[in-house]
C-alpha cells in the first residue's frame, strides 16, 4: 500500500484527521481538487464572518452621534471589502498547505475516484491505501426551477467584484438569514422569499421570532408562503417569480440548503452504501465497508465545522492513537450570525416539551434593550432564555438573541455539559453591567 491513510477532501474534518493521524506515525496523504481549507475557510464561515463584521459598521456609525461622535454619510466600498476578504482567504489557503507539509502529510492535487475498495485514481495517478477517510463535504443545492442557473449560490457571492444594489434571497435557514443581514448592513436592498411561514425552523421558535423582528427592523422585506417558480431576465436585470408575485432585482441568491458532495467518487466501485444522498456511518465513523470511513457534512448529521474537526480527530485517535473515543452529538453549541445574533445550546423549548412533556419543564426568560442601545434608543431587543427540567432543576437549554450571543453561549455550553442546575446559575455572582448577567439573575 502507498499509504496507511488516504483522506479525500482537505476541509476542516479531513485536515484534522490527516494531521492527527500523521502525528501518531501513520503515512498519510490527502487529496483535494479545490483549494485547501474546505467550505469553512474558503467559502463559508471565515469569509462570511468577515463580512458580518463589515456589515456591523453601518449601525455603529448610525449610533455614533448619540455618543457625541460626528461622522459623515457612511458608505462601504464593497469592491474593496470583497478583495480584502479574498486576500485573507488566500492567506489561509497557503497557511493550511504549509501546515500539511509541516505535519508530513502529502497533498495530492485532484479529485479522487475509487477504482476498487483500496485503489483510487487522482488526476491520472493511481494511489492505494490501507484505510480511506471520505471528508468531501457538501455543496449548495439549487432549486429545480427554470432559470435557476441565473442565480447565485452562497459560494458565488464571495467571488463577485462588487455587491448588487438589490437582491432577492430564497430560503429561511441560517445561510439565507445571515446573508440577508450582511447584505442589508452593507447597503443592499434585500427581499427574502420564504416558502414556509417562519424563519429558522430548526431553532427555538421564540428565538427565531426575535431574530425575525430584528431583521424586519433592519428593513429586510420578508415574504412568507411563496413558492418560487422561475427566475427570468438577464444579468443585473432579474426577476424571481412565485405564482402571481414577481420581484425585480440585480441578483438572486438561492440559499435553499446543502447536500453531500458524492458525485464522481465512484463509491459503487468500493461497495460503499449511500442512503438517500448521504454516507451512513456508525459511532466510529465507519461506513458499511470496514476500512472506509467518513466524517463531516458528507454524513449529513450535524453539519458544523467544529463537529467535523472533532469527528476527524476522534477517528485518528481511535484508529492510530490507541485512544478510542466517540463524538457526542447531543450537546453542541451553535450560532446564527444574523442581526441580531442568535446562539443556542441544548434543547429548545419545543424539543424539551416533546421529550419531557409540557408539565415537566419550566422556562425563564428576559427581554430587554441592552445598555449600548440606551442612548440611541433604538435597535433590536435582547432575549435570554433558560429551559429547565422541573424535577431536577437541570438546565436543558440555554438560548440567546443579542450582541455577543455566540461568545456567551460558548461558555454556557460548559455549564450545561457539566449538568448545571438553575441553582448553579443563580449562585453565580452577576457581572454588572453586562448582557450575560441576566442568565444568573432571572427570577
Amino acid at each position: 500500500m502507498d499509504f496507511d491513510l488516504l483522506v479525500l477532501g482537505a476541509g476542516s474534518g479531513g485536515l484534522a484527521a490527516a494531521k492527527r493521524a500523521a502525528s501518531y506515525g501513520a503515512r498519510v496523504a490527502i487529496a483535494e481538487g479545490d483549494r485547501v481549507g474546505g467550505t469553512c475557510v474558503i467559502r463559508g464561515c471565515v469569509p462570511k464572518k468577515l463580512m458580518v463584521y463589515a456589515s456591523e459598521y453601518q449601525e455603529l456609525l448610525a449610533n455614533a452621534s448619540s455618543y457625541g461622535w460626528q461622522t459623515g454619510e457612511p458608505h462601504c466600498d464593497t469592491s474593496l471589502l470583497l478583495a480584502n476578504v479574498r486576500r485573507e482567504v488566500d492567506r489561509l489557503n497557503s497557511l493550511h498547505i504549509s501546515l500539511l507539509a509541516k505535519a508530513e502529510v502529502e497533498l495530492i492535487p485532484g479529485f479522487a475516484q475509487f477504482l476498487d475498495p483500496h485503489r483510487l485514481a487522482i488526476a491520472g495517478r493511481e494511489v492505494t491505501a490501507e484505510r480511506i477517510l471520505i471528508a468531501v463535504g457538501g455543496r449548495p443545492h439549487r432549486l429545480a426551477i427554470p432559470g435557476a442557473e441565473k442565480a447565485w449560490v452562497s459560494d458565488d457571492l464571495f467571488l463577485q467584484e462588487r455587491l448588487p444594489a438589490s437582491i432577492v434571497i430564497v430560503g429561511a435557514g441560517y445561510i439565507a438569514c445571515e446573508f440577508a443581514c450582511i447584505l442589508s448592513g452593507l447597503g443592499v436592498a434585500v427581499t427574502q422569499v420564504v416558502r414556509g411561514d417562519r424563519l429558522l425552523k430548526e431553532f427555538d421558535r421564540e428565538l427565531a421570532t426575535a431574530v425575525q423582528e430584528g431583521m424586519a427592523e433592519l428593513g429586510i422585506n420578508l415574504c412568507f408562503g411563496q413558492q418560487p417558480t422561475a427566475i427570468e431576465g438577464r444579468a443585473a436585470q432579474l426577476s424571481l417569480v412565485a405564482g402571481e408575485q414577481r420581484w425585480n432585482c440585480e441578483a438572486v441568491l438561492l440559499a435553499t440548503g446543502r447536500r453531500p458532495f458524492l458525485e464522481g467518487l465512484g463509491l459503487e466501485q468500493a461497495g460503499v452504501t449511500v442512503e438517500g444522498q448521504r454516507l451512513v456511518v456508525d459511532a466510529q465513523q465507519t461506513t458499511n465497508v470496514g476500512h472506509i470511513f467518513a466524517v463531516g457534512d458528507v454524513t449529513d448529521r450535524v453539519n458544523l465545522t467544529p463537529v467535523a474537526v472533532d469527528e476527524g480527530r476522534a477517528f485518528a485517535d481511535t484508529v492510530y492513537g490507541s485512544k478510542p473515543r466517540v463524538v457526542n452529538h447531543e450537546l453542541i453549541a451553535t450560532a446564527v450570525f444574523t442581526h441580531p445574533e442568535m446562539a443556542t445550546v441544548g434543547l429548545s423549548e419545543e424539543q424539551a416539551v416533546a421529550r419531557f412533556g409540557a408539565e415537566a419543564i419550566r422556562v425563564h426568560r428576559a427581554r430587554f434593550r441592552s445598555l449600548n442601545q440606551a442612548l440611541p434608543a433604538r435597535g433590536p431587543r435582547c432575549l435570554l432564555k433558560l429551559v429547565l427540567e422541573k424535577a431536577s432543576d437541570r438546565v436543558l437549554g440555554c438560548h440567546m438573541v443579542g450582541s455577543h450571543s455566540a461568545e456567551i453561549i460558548q461558555m454556557a455550553a460548559i455549564a450545561l455539559g457539566m449538568g448545571a442546575t438553575k441553582a448553579d446559575f443563580d449562585r453565580t455572582m452577576a457581572l454588572h453591567p453586562s448582557i450575560s448577567e441576566e442568565f444568573v439573575t432571572m427570577a
